[in-house]
């Protein structure tokens, strides 16, 4: 039986006037891996946002291990979930190596700080930026800082882990890296929840799908039952075909092109 990380009844969330969510109902269970897809402008980064705390619903309620999630001390709720988003800035020229480190900045004070030089040098391992570790996070391209990022999350070492767009600036190399993270996180018993644009590397990596339209929540399942050819093409008004990979049988995506 899946334990349920979070759990999000009837949300909504407006900006002024603007609707940007309505009425999401949805169950995150731990142990699994989440594919929050959907077109551009769809909700999936204010859905994000109000996972990780930073945003309140406007409407309905989310609670975190049954707690209410506007209820967490902020300390408390960054030893639960790590956040990794988009925009990968740095306010001032720490180094890479400074950067991973700050992800160990919620165990300060705590038996679990004993485990920072660990947590740091496995987080570097896995995400691949040994040779990255001492420039200065700035000079970095646009996919090292990526990886540096995630390897600052994953120094965290929440139960819960939150990525925004991760395969975004990556090679192909890295993305499938990141994914098979993800896929050994959830397999440790973490809730990772992932929000991609690719729907077959969400396919192939995500145990359950979600598809965000217009703020609503249209589908959320098995990546097989989710992404048929014609819902893909009524949310993203696109022509694809979906066939199955020969090798693990998830849906591959492909677009239909005159």
């Amino acid at each position: 039986m899946t334990v349920i990380a979070y759990r999000l009844d009837r949300v909504g969330y407006s900006a002024g006037a603007v609707r940007i969510l309505e009425d999401v109902t949805l169950d995150i269970g731990y142990g699994r891996v989440l594919g929050l897809v959907g077109p551009n402008g769809a909700g999936k980064s204010t859905l994000l946002s109000i996972l990780t705390g930073d945003a309140a619903p406007t409407t309905g309620t989310v609670t975190l291990d049954d707690r209410p999630l506007g209820g967490w001390d902020p300390v408390a709720l960054s030893r639960a979930r790590s956040v990794l988003l988009q925009a990968n800035q740095v306010a001032f020229s720490f180094t890479a190596g400074q950067v991973i480190e700050m992800g160990r900045a919620p165990w300060i004070g705590t038996d679990r700080s004993d485990d920072d030089d660990r947590a740091i040098a496995d987080a570097i391992s896995e995400a691949d930026v040994a040779t990255l570790a001492g420039r200065a996070f700035p000079t970095l391209s646009g996919g090292e800082k990526a990886r540096v990022s995630l390897a600052r999350v994953l120094a965290q070492d929440t139960p819960v882990m939150l990525w925004d767009e991760p395969t975004a600036a990556l090679d192909l190399r890295h993305q499938e890296d990141v994914l098979t993270i993800a896929r050994r996180l959830a397999a440790q018993g973490r809730a990772v929840v992932v929000v991609l644009h690719d729907l077959s590397l969400a396919a192939a990596y995500a145990d359950d799908i979600a598809i965000i339209h217009h703020g609503r929540l249209v589908a959320t399942g098995a990546p097989e039952d989710v992404l048929t050819a014609g819902r893909i093409d009524e949310v993203y008004d696109t022509p694809v075909r979906v066939i199955p990979d020969p090798g693990t049988g998830k849906p591959l995506v492909i677009p239909i092109r005159a």
